[in-house]
């Protein structure tokens, strides 16, 4: 009696551990952060308390602890990963770079910030989402323009920076007005990867230089082909942020008075409390987030989804498209989501039709060709999620029944024969009752 009042208990909990991962709840999850010293959790408290605030689950581990990994059984122990750890030269336990680049092609997220000295290993994981630090490892970023008024005159390192992405989605619809302070090395793009994306840039005037180096080479990374800091949204809709700086989290610079060089206008805090606390709710879902339920087609005038459509046919579509608000799913309302019914290529293309409440419809003739069509439905915004969607239906042609008994492009045939009957029985008559002379 007991074992079966002990399976039955495993049984009912099954639904919450699988509710627990599900994606309908983007923010009920768990984050693995990797510290170089534990001390961090107290420097970048502010940060950490803003994700417990939101419903995350963090686990703090040392980047280097024998215990480490990321699944047990086939199944991942952790939703997302934070590696606030830019001088570990290798990880503990079974966690490694594989593993790493595995957990991302699994669809789960990741934070990297780096320092002015990163690690080769952090470097590498960087360079596989399309980020090159600067190959120098004692090069940091300078500003002589652009930097913040300090103390510590003459230490440009400290950048105040304002080039933001412009995108409302990943940063926001709060405008950030304070600067963002930055403090580390600069890195730059890979221009075949089309999927990374620069969200805070240095100014022309910056560039990446070791400041004790005496060197007469030109820096490797100056100007605009600086980036501070980059995101990465997969094509698994798995999301990455890589930081050249783990200052930026801290909470020294996010209660610092930033006055920008060149301005007599003091801010009371800067912009990296909001900036960052918007861009991680981009990157663990809690924005941008997209889903398509209750794909539905039928010919017009009937309720039920038939097994195959008839080539003419008049037909309605429908899909439903939500947003995570962070909170609950809201209607996604756009004028730009278009279907595609689609045999090699698509035969036809529309625009869908949206109700303001998530609905969007449109119909259609089904194309004169018969085979296996699709409806497919390709959704790509910059900042929001894929949607990529499917169904698949035949087309055949008319039954020899179906087809009309007189067509209209064919009377001149029919004339044509008709008249050469005509034309064969006058000549008959004509033949025969003639009488030649």
């Amino acid at each position: 009696m007991q074992r079966l009042l002990v399976l039955l208990t495993a049984i009912s909990l099954i639904p919450l551990l699988c509710n627990s991962f599900s994606p309908e709840n983007p923010t009920d999850r768990r984050l693995l952060v990797l510290l170089d010293d534990f001390s961090l959790k107290s420097t970048h408290s502010i940060f950490f308390q803003s994700l417990k605030s939101r419903g995350f689950d963090l686990d703090f581990k040392l980047a280097d602890d024998p215990k480490l990994s990321l699944q047990r059984y086939g199944q991942y122990l952790y939703d997302g990963l934070i590696l606030f750890s830019p001088t570990t030269e290798s990880f503990g336990g079974s966690l490694n770079l594989g593993a790493v680049l595995d957990f991302v092609d699994s669809g789960h997220d990741l934070i990297l910030a780096a320092d002015a000295s990163p690690s080769d290993l952090i470097r590498n994981v960087a360079t596989e989402f399309g980020v090159d630090f600067d190959e120098d490892s004692s090069a940091v970023l300078i500003d002589h323009t652009n930097y913040a008024v300090s103390e510590t005159e003459g230490d440009h390192t400290l950048i105040a920076s304002d080039k933001f992405i412009q995108s409302d989605v990943i940063l926001g619809k709060t405008k950030i007005e304070a600067p963002v302070l930055f403090k580390g090395i600069a890195h730059s793009l890979n221009a075949a990867n089309s999927l990374v994306l620069n969200v805070l840039s240095a100014s022309p005037s910056a560039y990446s230089w070791n400041p004790n180096s005496k060197s007469s080479q030109p820096p490797s990374l100056t100007g605009s082909a600086i980036s501070l800091v980059s995101v990465v949204q997969a094509r698994n809709n798995a999301r990455i942020l890589i930081s050249g700086s783990l200052d930026l989290f801290s909470n020294r610079l996010f209660s610092s008075v930033v006055q920008k060089a060149g301005s007599s206008h003091k801010y009371e805090k800067s912009g990296n409390k909001q900036f960052v606390t918007e861009l991680s709710k981009w990157v663990f879902h809690e924005r941008g987030h997209l889903k398509a339920v209750n794909i539905r087609h039928h010919k017009v005038g009937e309720a039920d989804e038939p097994a195959v459509y008839r080539i003419k046919d008049d037909l309605d579509f429908a899909v439903e498209i939500y947003e995570w608000s962070g909170k609950s799913w809201e209607p996604y309302v756009v004028n730009d989501v278009q279907v595609q019914f689609y045999m090699m290529s698509p035969y036809v293309l529309k625009t869908l039709i949206t109700d303001q409440k998530g609905l969007y419809y449109t119909s259609f003739k089904v194309p004169d060709i018969y085979g296996v069509f699709q409806f497919k439905v390709e959704y790509q915004k910059l900042g929001y999620t894929t949607l990529s969607l499917s169904k698949q239906i035949p087309v055949r042609p008319f039954k020899h029944n179906e087809y009309e008994r007189f067509i209209t492009t064919a009377f001149p045939y029919y004339g044509a024969s008709f008249t050469t009957m005509a034309g064969f029985f006058v000549f008959s008559f004509i033949f025969l009752y003639n009488k030649s002379q």
